[in-house]
Formats: C-alpha cells, structure tokens, sequence
C-alpha cells in the first residue's frame, strides 16, 4: 500500500521499466536502460485532492523498487525526499509505504510462507487526514 504526491488519472497500470544504481549518485537506484528487470502492477484505491492511496503488487523484488518507478511516472510516495520532493507537506516517521503481505519460497524448507501485518499509525492518521480533506 502507498500513498502518492499527485492523482492518478488511471484506474490501474503497469510500471516495466529496468532498475539498476544510480550512475551518479551511488546511494541511490533509478531507471537504468540495461538495468534489472522490473515490474510493478499498481490500482488505485482512493483519490484524494492532491494525492493517490493505491495497492501495489510486485513481480519482481528490486531494491527501492516502488519508490523508483512511481516516482518515475510523475507521482513520488509521500514522505520520500531521495525519490520524492524534498521538503514534504506532512512529517511523517518514513514513506507513505507499506507491505500489507509479503510472500515467498522458504529457501530450506520449500514451503510458501505468507504474512501480514497492518500499517502504522502514521499511515492511518495520514489517510485519515487526506479523507477529511476531500
């Protein structure tokens, strides 16, 4: 779950656009032609004035993957200043980001493993104030 700076006019969308360091700035990732590959699936949940809360569902597992493509298309997460806008309109303790489920292959047992887990209190209270700002 995310939450971006800007609406998204689509109901849905795919991101397909390779993942690699930063060919200048060496902390960061961004789209690199020759880079990994990577896909992020994205639906929007709800729309609010000047942002988007929207599910995302990954295909491949990139580092920094959802900040880097949805920043890439014009809509950076709330609460990111190294993808996003550098002075940020809500003080929250991190990105508007949240992995509800995450799934995967045990690598010794074999077995698919699944959990999840609600978001913190900051997400909330942030979606509670985007809602009464409607």
């Amino acid at each position: 779950m995310a939450i971006t700076e800007g609406v998204i006019k689509e109901e849905a969308g795919t991101i397909n656009k390779p993942i690699a360091r930063h060919p200048v700035e060496r902390k960061k990732m961004a789209i690199v032609e020759g880079g990994r590959e990577a896909v992020t699936h994205f639906n929007v949940l709800e729309r609010f004035k000047e942002n988007t809360y929207i599910q995302c569902k990954l295909k491949t597992g990139r580092t920094h993957q959802i900040r880097v493509h949805m920043s890439s298309i014009g809509h950076p997460l709330v609460g990111d200043p190294v993808y996003g806008y550098k002075k940020q309109k809500y003080k929250l303790q991190g990105q508007a980001l949240h992995a509800t489920t995450l799934g995967f292959i045990h690598p010794t047992k074999k077995e698919y493993m699944e959990f999840t887990s609600t978001p913190p209190d900051y997400f909330i209270e942030l979606l509670n104030k985007l809602r009464n700002m409607k």
